[in-house]
């Protein structure tokens, strides 16, 4: 299955709530959701997909390891350890959630947990260039996507064509910049938004999708959830050439760079 364009982030989601989101986003059409051990939330994103009664076939699950498992057996026990969460046979995809010194003895760690069928796509997560290439001179199979901060006011356009030419696929966290409000007072995205009768958001979330950038915006708000899924319109040429002219060049949580 190919990761959807459209996912669910749960990044900062707990206990109930967090099972009535996941469940609700599914039953409303999301086939792509986003965890990560350090999110703490599997087992209750595990009880969000089981009350949606969604069959398992038609979700693509991602998570993401971290510290402490960073060493080649500690990747293949907190692998399993995710399965258990949960309750899968398989992961979709799973992520190094950061650089570590080790990210070379991780990586090989997924690839070989990826040839035995544990998980059916691996990549990374806030990665760098020069990481990126490190691992391609390191590692056999090529990562499926590399989830970095990427949104309206930080394009990182060039880095991005550099993945995409690498057969990396880029995925959006905080698509949204973590910031509605820097979205919708923004002039521009105002008066784009109006222009196809769209919200502010949903035209930053269609400017990352004309890009091809996957996207994992998350909302607790479940009309929110059904509008981050209603992009299917177009923005013009000249429309996100004035998006483009938004971009700041600098990230907004000052974690990584390219």
């Amino acid at each position: 299955m190919e990761i959807p364009k459209i996912g669910l982030g749960t990044w900062n989601l707990r206990g109930k709530e967090c099972e009535g989101v996941v469940e609700s986003a599914i039953k409303i059409g999301y086939r792509h959701i986003d965890t990560a051990q350090m999110y703490g939330n599997e087992k209750e994103v595990e009880i969000g997909i089981k009350k949606s009664g969604i069959n398992r076939g038609e979700l693509f699950v991602t998570t993401k390891l971290c510290s402490p498992n960073t060493t080649y057996n500690s990747v293949t026990s907190g692998v399993k350890e995710s399965l258990k969460n949960l309750q899968l046979d398989y992961l979709d995809l799973v992520l190094i959630h950061e650089p570590y010194a080790s990210s070379i003895e991780m990586y090989r760690a997924l690839e070989d947990l990826q040839l035995n069928g544990f998980i059916k796509q691996i990549g990374v997560s806030n990665f760098n260039r020069k990481q990126i290439d490190n691992l391609l001179n390191n590692c056999t199979v090529v990562p499926y996507v590399n989830q970095i901060e990427n949104h309206i006011f930080y394009q990182r356009e060039e880095y991005v064509k550099y993945l995409q030419v690498r057969g990396i696929k880029v995925v959006a966290w905080s698509p949204l910049c973590a910031d509605i409000n820097k979205i919708i007072t923004n002039p521009i995205i105002k008066a784009i938004a109006e222009k196809y009768n769209k919200t502010p958001a949903q035209i930053a979330l269609k400017f990352l999708l004309q890009r091809d950038i996957y996207i994992i915006p998350k909302s607790r708000n479940l009309n929110r959830l059904k509008k981050n899924l209603n992009l299917d319109f177009n923005i013009s040429e000249s429309d996100m050439s004035a998006l483009r002219g938004l971009d700041e060049g600098k990230s907004l949580f000052g974690w990584y760079t390219d």
